[in-house]
């Protein structure tokens, strides 16, 4: 008798939240994307909005986040806007091109951004995309921005705290030891999401850590009892995996590198009121 192959479970989502920018959420989301895939799901990545200039122009002709083309790819599946449907390019330190569904939709200052006061409902957009990726894959695989506790965004956060409304998703914390602070950090946040969103952290991923893990073994402990959620893992620091920065502090970091046998500028971007 022919043996069947058991379908998978439906899965809830998973949203990767950070203590800050730049703490590794591309990748850890991108190796989310290829686990599930090897083992039998359907997963697909998602991000409601990215801000970055280095955005991907896919055989369409439409901009989206360059994480989410990786992320795509690790989960074998074909990229598509739905994944990152809006994109914020900045044009000055308080304006940015709106791309919505991968087309420009105009310049608009953040406050208006912010407050959705644009003529395009973002969040309606959000949680369209976000719908259609879930009636076809399983699981998605949610992004945040920076950091996920961001209080005073709260109210327009749309890759963060809207996003956790629009999902309800299973959250796990990744945090840059190397930067430091790594307790405090993950503390904070965990009770900021338990506080304002209701949130409890399911798992904690230690990124970015140098040296003899032993030493870190005290340091779990912890975390563990001070947050009430496992440690998952603690990830090595790695430079040989290459994801597109798009927190903003990855690509201040970016602008200051001069790079051999080039022409190196820096141009100051032209600010439009």
């Amino acid at each position: 008798m022919e043996k069947r192959n058991k379908k998978p479970v439906k899965l809830n989502p998973i949203f990767i939240a950070g203590t800050g920018s730049d703490a590794g959420k591309s990748v850890i989301a991108a190796a989310l994307c290829r686990i599930f895939k090897q083992d039998g799901y359907n997963p697909a990545p998602f991000k409601a909005q990215n801000m970055s200039l280095n955005s991907y122009v896919t055989k369409d002709g439409l901009e989206m986040g360059r994480a989410q083309v990786v992320q795509a790819e690790a989960a074998k599946i074909p990229c598509h806007i739905d994944m990152n449907p809006v994109l914020l390019k900045p044009t000055g330190d308080c304006t940015s091109q709106l791309v919505v569904y991968g087309r420009p939709r105009g310049t608009y200052n953040a406050k208006m951004i912010f407050d959705n006061t644009i003529p395009e409902n973002l969040f309606s957009v959000a949680a369209d995309s976000y719908y259609r990726l879930k009636n076809t894959y399983n699981p998605i695989v949610i992004e945040g921005a920076g950091s996920v506790s961001e209080i005073n965004l709260y109210h327009a956060d749309l890759a963060n705290s809207v996003t956790l409304d629009i999902a309800t998703p299973e959250v796990i914390l990744v945090a840059d030891i190397e930067r430091g602070g790594v307790f405090a950090s993950v503390y904070g946040t965990v009770q900021i999401l338990k506080k304002y969103k209701e949130i409890d952290v399911k798992g904690i991923i230690i990124n970015k850590f140098r040296g003899d893990v032993s030493l870190f073994t005290y340091g779990v402990g912890v975390l563990e009892s001070m947050c009430g959620a496992p440690v998952l893992g603690i990830i090595p620091y790695f430079d040989d995996i290459h994801i597109e920065e798009e927190d903003s502090l990855a690509l201040q970091k970016k602008n200051l590198k001069a790079v051999r046998d080039r022409v190196n500028l820096r141009c100051k971007a032209k600010t439009y009121k």
